[in-house]
């Protein structure tokens, strides 16, 4: 059986920042969490701040269900596109591009720069055409190239316009309060769940109803009622 394991190579690819002082870089396997976001990197993400880091990013390994969980912990979306790569507004969700922030374009140099030019302009348009963000912001693309770091520079004004403007309006600290309040709920539901699983009486039952829902012995909502019932009555006990 695969390990389904990551070796973690985000990191070996940020040479020049792994080799500045004021840079910390902190690789979580993304296996078994939504959207490749592991269950602890909220928690990271408050120690960082509380350790004095003013500037905190969140990579994704990009999968479609990565939005909820990346927003709900995040104050600036910043969704990366891939020019040239098919139909650029093919498969997207629509989800993902309501919640960005700023699209960047990337790798926007040689013989890819026409195609990159060509998906910002396909990118601004869709996002005319989402209805306007309660922070007051107005989403759009840009172009960039790690290569020649051209656009590099007007992401990073974008990200502090933004900053500045939700700060101001006071949309920043209503962002906050709504996300702790995301995340007491979401750390009440992942208890919950482990400590259901982890119980002795599930332990013991959990495959023999699962052996009665293939052989069509029981329906899957009546095996999961029954199952509930014998935790919550060892709870009692």
């Amino acid at each position: 059986e695969k390990s389904k394991g990551s070796i973690l190579g985000d990191k070996t690819r940020m040479e020049t920042l792994c080799n500045d002082p004021n840079a910390f870089i902190r690789p979580s396997p993304s296996g078994g969490s939504l959207g490749g976001v592991a269950r602890k990197t909220r928690e990271s993400i408050i120690l960082c701040e509380a350790a004095g880091y003013d500037v905190i990013f969140i990579e994704t390994v990009g999968v479609g269900q990565s939005e909820t969980a990346v927003h709900s912990m995040s104050d600036f979306f910043l969704l990366l596109m891939l020019a040239g790569a098919g139909d650029e507004l093919q498969g997207i969700k629509r989800g993902i591009m309501e919640m960005s922030d700023l699209i960047a374009i990337t790798k926007s140099d040689g013989n890819n720069t026409e195609k990159a030019t060509l998906a910002k302009a396909l990118y601004k348009n869709a996002l005319h055409l989402f209805p306007p963000t309660d922070s007051g912001w107005v989403p759009t693309a840009l172009t960039t190239s790690s290569v020649t770091k051209q656009g590099l520079e007007d992401v990073l004004e974008k990200i502090n316009e933004y900053m500045e403007l939700t700060k101001q309006n006071g949309y920043f600290l209503h962002r906050r309060r709504e996300q702790a309040s995301y995340w007491m709920y979401e750390t009440i539901q992942e208890g919950l769940k482990h400590r259901f699983y982890e119980s002795d009486v599930i332990k013991e039952n959990l495959k023999i109803f699962e052996e009665k829902v293939l052989e069509g012995e029981i329906s899957s909502f009546s095996a999961a009622t029954e199952l509930m019932e014998k935790y919550l009555s060892s709870r009692n006990q």
